[in-house]
């Protein structure tokens, strides 16, 4: 259906090679940079993030760069810096790391809120403003943000608005047996991302984003779509439901999800498949519900479980 469903099959098999049991991940980080959203992941240290990252970025052909988030680290250690050139008598920019179409902010929960919101900025309007002057980031533009869950001393928690600015957030988990198994004898010799090959290029990637645009989500679609955000704001147990942005959001990822499984329409199977991830780090829950040690995952499920499906499909 897709002039590109080939390539993007290709691509998550190929990735999956170096990230074993982790396709729906890598789906994920698919339909976020499709979507032209960004993706945040909180998991423990050494569960593949970093990899997944370099995997993604190798496979499409787009630069990367990683930035470690400290407590010491600036605003301009990420967006980069004016640098006075006395031959010219005139200012230069140099860049900072996040001027790749590719970066991977790890442990963004580690630093200062200066510097989060100069991040998040940069994701938000998707340029650098510095001494005034605004540079665009070249597109694609694509932010992987980790934070780890087992850490909290020392750190800066993302508060709700900033949390909203990530189109998802997952968790990776550990693997099973077995593909830990495969893991250990992959990396026994050789560091399996050095085999991959790019398979896409940016123009691929900005083709594509204009071809997910065209994917139909029919009047039926956009009202369950609707339904499940207000029924976040409703629930007993949350006390802050799902913005307007999170159901924008919602409908741009089920229009990326639906493009890499080969429609040109969305299902409500779209739309399920992606609330959890879109939904979880917008929903503040109420004192009562975090004493019970409630989750958002349940409450989400609850609320799949009691919104109506829509049968129809009126695509016309």
């Amino acid at each position: 259906m897709t002039t590109y469903h080939e390539q993007l099959n290709k691509c998550i098999d190929q990735i999956e090679t170096v990230i074993v049991g982790k396709r729906d991940m890598i789906m994920m980080s698919l339909t976020s940079l499709l979507s032209g959203g960004h993706l945040l992941i909180e998991d423990v240290p050494g569960v593949g993030k970093t990899m997944l990252v370099r995997a993604l970025a190798k496979t499409l052909g787009c630069d990367f760069s990683r930035i470690q988030f400290t407590p010491d680290l600036l605003p301009s250690d990420v967006l980069g810096v004016s640098i006075y050139q006395p031959k010219t008598g005139e200012f230069s920019y140099m860049k900072g790391p996040i001027m790749s179409h590719i970066v991977l902010a790890d442990e963004i929960n580690r630093t200062s809120p200066k510097t989060q919101a100069a991040l998040l900025e940069a994701m938000e309007e998707h340029s650098v403003t510095i001494d005034g002057k605004t540079m665009p980031i070249d597109e694609p533009f694509f932010v992987m943000a980790t934070q780890n869950p087992i850490e909290y001393e020392g750190t800066y928690p993302l508060p709700e608005a900033q949390l909203d600015r990530f189109l998802m957030k997952v968790n990776m988990g550990y693997p099973t047996f077995d593909e830990e198994l495969l893991l250990l004898s992959m990396n026994e010799t050789t560091e399996p991302i050095d085999k991959l090959s790019t398979i896409l290029s940016q123009v691929d990637i900005l083709n594509i984003r204009k071809e997910v645009e065209t994917v139909h989500v029919s009047g039926l679609i956009k009202r369950y779509i609707l339904e499940l955000v207000r029924a976040t704001r409703h629930a007993n147990q949350v006390a802050l439901g799902v913005s307007p942005r999170g159901g924008i959001n919602l409908l741009k990822a089920t229009k990326a999800y639906a493009y890499l499984m080969g429609r040109d329409y969305v299902i409500p199977d779209d739309v399920m498949t992606l609330v959890p991830a879109v939904f979880c780090h917008r929903m503040l829950l109420t004192d009562e519900a975090m004493y019970q040690q409630i989750a958002v995952e349940q409450i989400i499920t609850t609320i799949l479980s009691q919104v109506d499906i829509p049968v129809e499909d009126d695509r016309v």
